[in-house]
């Protein structure tokens, strides 16, 4: 495979090399554990700086999608059972479908500085202020999730939206938003103190955490979200056609 990019086109360089790793991906060359060309190469090749190679890199890295190992070489990640969902459902949506009233124990919405694995996936600079809200959720009977979730500055969130409304809906709507991806990642992990208190569990019972990173139809990041469920309340199920 031929590496190049093109120097003189609006795309920033680092997204170029990105799209360009991504493209590696399917080519022989590189599966199995085979190693990447490495940084210093790379950046020879395409006529840019090393550090340039490392934010692609660092962000392709943060997503799963290459393992670095100091001493090695940077290659692909093996391939884990992966399942697309399609047609995935707001949270209100998923209670709607199981017959579920949602009930909104607090919202609270605030400007903070991300956290820097955070900053990386909404592609900000690390210190700049995102709108963050956390909302705890559940039945009549008792609150079974906790969320949080980071959105980037280009909506136009002013933090004093009415977050009780569908949150997807709101953003198109009121922001002209379209949610279009969602990917993500569940593990179970043990309730800290705060989370205990909330969902009103023991400190240390195990709790299902889930990170949803939400993006629009273009592939930009909108939303960086997670969620602590109560592990008697939640059940993911999937259903697979071949």
């Amino acid at each position: 495979m031929k590496f190049a990019i093109d120097h003189k086109s609006h795309i920033p360089l680092h997204a170029q090399v990105e799209a360009l790793i991504r493209e590696m991906h399917p080519l022989p060359e590189y599966r199995d554990g085979k190693l990447l060309p490495n940084e210093v190469e790379l950046a020879k090749q395409l006529g840019i700086s090393r550090n340039t190679v490392r934010q692609a890199t660092n962000k392709l890295v943060y997503e799963g999608i290459l393992t670095r190992k100091k001493g090695v070489g940077t290659r692909f990640t093996e391939t884990e059972v992966d399942t697309r969902l399609n047609n995935w459902l707001s949270f209100s949506q998923e209670m709607s479908a199981k017959g579920i009233q949602v009930k909104n124990y607090f919202i609270e919405a605030s400007w903070v500085v991300p956290e820097k694995n955070i900053a990386m996936f909404l592609q900000i600079p690390e210190g700049t202020e995102v709108l963050k809200m956390d909302r705890l959720r559940g039945s009549s009977e008792r609150p079974f999730v906790m969320f949080h979730s980071w959105f980037h500055p280009r909506i136009g969130l002013s933090g004093k939206e009415d977050f009780s409304r569908p949150l997807y809906e709101l953003l198109e709507k009121d922001y002209f938003t379209i949610v279009k991806v969602s990917r993500e990642e569940i593990a179970a992990v043990s309730a800290d103190e705060r989370v205990a208190q909330l969902l009103k569990v023991r400190k240390g019972d195990p709790i299902l955490q889930r990170v949803r990173k939400v993006y629009d139809p273009g592939n930009r990041p909108v939303e960086y979200n997670i969620g602590f469920y109560r592990g008697d309340s939640f059940t993911y199920r999937i259903e697979s056609e071949r």
